[in-house]
């Protein structure tokens, strides 16, 4: 009954730290994406309500990349808090077993893991899916910032506009457009023509129901697939501006791709066919990377709780002891930079796959054999 409320007692010490530190961290970091996505409206257009939405999703793979960090320093943090209260020295007096205080750390631990698991394998990969599917389907408000006059627009893949002034009522007078991807709608043109340019006195956005570009007084021409040049000319003509997707979004990023479609594209010999939707090219390797963080990383979770553990070796020098407190979390610390130092470098071959998942898997048991020898002689000591 006596241990059941102090592990109560340091399970809700330990989640209090472990939300605030993971909920600092994540609002910092948050807030300086946050202007980084600005992006989304001065260069791509999006509305405002796109913008917070896209960085409010983005959160998951913020929180995601600091669980292992967050708990790091909420156990160091209790463990330093119970150990200036002299709540620890009262708790070895009182007769607990610190092994049994181990324990329940690493079995804290195994929860964290599971957190992190979820979220790395799961919940980030969906929401950030969800994110660029918010961006595609959105849709772009050329008018109040894309097209800025003396500037070579290319935010829309292969396509390319330009017009030299505006007036005040939004007329834009020299237009130039470089279409090299089929992207405008609205105009006729053979099935082998590979490009587009026009050339416009005048035009002006309009909006009904859907956004159209109506231009005046210009020439367009064709090229086809043997470099053949054809011009016509027009009085008035409008161009359809919707469904196009702009180059930050065109190519999915391998960490919105599903653990289950990385798993199947590693599998695959020929990672570059497109079935599965798989990464390409040299991404084989950031694909095993991905997977090897995903599933790798919240093992050295446990690693991090054994390494705090050692805290709660007993030390009679002041001096000394406040030394031990530091260099334990340090190298708790490094455990989890190298483990995202290692991740990186995990994905060239299956064989650095291996030994990322093993460092873990043989550090916990060496580890808690050195915690159980040395709390073992601090009990031989105190009896003698």
């Amino acid at each position: 009954m006596f241990s059941n409320k102090i592990y109560r007692h340091f399970f809700r010490e330990l989640s209090k730290y472990f939300f605030l530190v993971l909920f600092t961290f994540s609002i910092i970091v948050w807030t300086v994406q946050a202007v980084n996505f600005l992006d989304l409206i001065v260069d791509d257009g999006h509305a405002v309500s796109v913008y917070m939405t896209y960085s409010l999703l983005n959160i998951s793979k913020i929180i995601t990349k600091f669980i292992p960090l967050s708990f790091l320093l909420a156990l160091f943090l209790t463990i330093l808090k119970f150990d200036d209260d002299s709540e620890l020295m009262i708790l070895w007096t009182a007769g607990l077993n610190k092994m049994k205080v181990v324990n329940f750390f690493f079995k804290v631990s195994l929860l964290v893991t599971i957190l992190q698991l979820l979220f790395a394998s799961f919940v980030n990969p969906m929401v950030l899916n969800q994110s660029r599917s918010l961006i595609k389907s959105s849709n772009l408000d050329f008018i109040s910032s894309m097209l800025k006059s003396n500037q070579f627009n290319d935010t829309v893949e292969g396509l390319t506009i330009y017009f030299q002034e505006k007036d005040e009522n939004d007329l834009m007078k020299n237009i130039f457009i470089r279409d090299d991807n089929q992207v405008l709608k609205g105009l006729e043109r053979s099935e082998d023509s590979s490009n587009l340019t026009i050339f416009a006195r005048k035009g002006k956005i309009e909006k009904r129901g859907k956004s159209y570009l109506a231009l005046e007084n210009g020439t367009i021409q064709t090229e086809n697939k043997d470099q053949e040049i054809q011009s016509i000319n027009f009085k008035k003509t409008r161009l359809l501006l919707q469904g196009m997707q702009t180059k930050s979004i065109i190519q999915p990023k391998i960490q919105e791709t599903s653990s289950e479609i990385l798993i199947q594209c590693l599998s695959r010999k020929d990672i570059e066919t497109d079935l599965l939707n798989c990464p390409k090219k040299k991404s084989k390797i950031d694909a095993l990377a991905e997977i090897n963080r995903r599933f790798g990383m919240p093992l050295y979770i446990p690693c991090v709780a054994l390494l705090c553990s050692f805290l709660l070796i007993s030390r009679n020098e002041s001096k000394r002891k406040s030394l031990y407190k530091y260099f334990y979390f340090g190298l708790a610390f490094v455990a989890l930079i190298m483990a995202e130092i290692l991740v990186r470098y995990s994905g060239k071959s299956y064989s650095y796959s291996y030994v990322y998942y093993l460092l873990p898997i043989i550090s916990i048991p060496v580890l808690y054999l050195l915690l159980f020898k040395n709390f073992h002689n601090e009990n031989l000591k105190n009896k003698t």
